[in-house]
């Protein structure tokens, strides 16, 4: 916020603030008086003086501290009245990533955002859109016997969060499809005839849901980017591994956002254009 306020305006301002945070917090003068060591009159004085002088740092560190408030808050140097502890903690939060289709925290996330853009740098190929074959083949060494249980029970949150009326926007590197329709690396081992489905079932996807769904890949030896996913306004969540780490900041979400639509205008191959690659890739593959 602009901190260029005449002293006296701040001076009023910070007597407003120091009654409004007094009565927000039911605490009398004399309480304020003895939390903070200050003598009664000295408080009395600071919430009804008409002149510009401010207290010293000290009496306004003490008093912000014995009503939870921020310093900066009650000298009008930030709108936010939260001590910086709590603006950080409300902004950010560090959660486990199970390994799961699709877990509680995911979903909420999901059901909080409906009808805003979902913006997703998956980890891989994205859950949503992946075959039951493919769910089975990749989930079964973690989820053991109950694989086709939690498969199946994931299938309705799968559908609903398709359903949600939210464009979704998924970018992600070139080199993850390739490597799934060759059967390299992480999809080493993985059936032809899984590969064929799935290639059918993106295809189908990104033909039905468009415009909804927008799938863009970009060259990874130009552009970078760690799996996240953008609700709408509201939040940011980077995939870390075994955690989550989610911002509600609107800045640092401004900012994750402008770097995925750079992701976006510099796409190798737009939504439009990718129906046509994986038929090519299904063709190579048959071959």
């Amino acid at each position: 916020m602009d901190t260029k306020i005449d002293k006296r305006v701040r001076a009023q301002q910070f007597r407003e603030r120091l009654n409004r945070a007094l009565g927000e917090r039911g605490m009398s003068q004399s309480a304020l008086a003895r939390q903070t060591g200050v003598d009664r009159s000295t408080i009395s004085q600071l919430l009804t003086d008409d002149g510009a002088r401010l207290p010293n740092a000290h009496v306004v560190g003490s008093c912000a501290s014995a009503l939870g408030v921020s310093a900066d808050w009650l000298l009008s140097l930030s709108n936010r009245p939260e001590s910086a502890a709590e603006l950080l903690a409300s902004s950010m939060s560090v959660t486990e990533a199970p390994r799961a289709l699709v877990d509680e925290r995911i979903f909420e996330w999901h059901r909080e955002a409906a009808g805003y853009k979902i913006r997703h740098v998956p980890a891989a190929l994205p859950d949503l859109l992946k075959t039951r074959a493919l769910l089975e083949w990749e989930y079964a060494p973690h989820l053991g016997r109950t694989a086709d249980q939690a498969i199946g029970a994931s299938e309705d949150r799968l559908s609903l969060m398709r359903q949600a009326q939210s464009d979704y926007e998924i970018a992600m590197p070139l080199y993850e499809l390739e490597s799934f329709a060759n059967a390299c690396g992480y999809y080493e081992g993985l059936p032809l005839d899984i590969r064929l489905e799935q290639l059918d079932h993106f295809e189908r996807l990104c033909t039905q849901l468009y415009p909804r769904l927008r799938i863009y890949l970009f060259d990874a030896k130009r552009l970078f980017a760690s799996p996240v996913t953008i609700f709408g306004p509201l939040l940011c969540v980077f995939y870390a591994g075994s955690h989550y780490m989610a911002f509600r900041d609107r800045e640092r979400i401004e900012t994750f956002t402008n770097h995925f639509d750079q992701l976006i205008r510099e796409a190798d191959l737009t939504a439009r254009q990718l129906p046509e690659r994986l038929r090519a890739w299904k063709t190579g593959i048959r071959d």
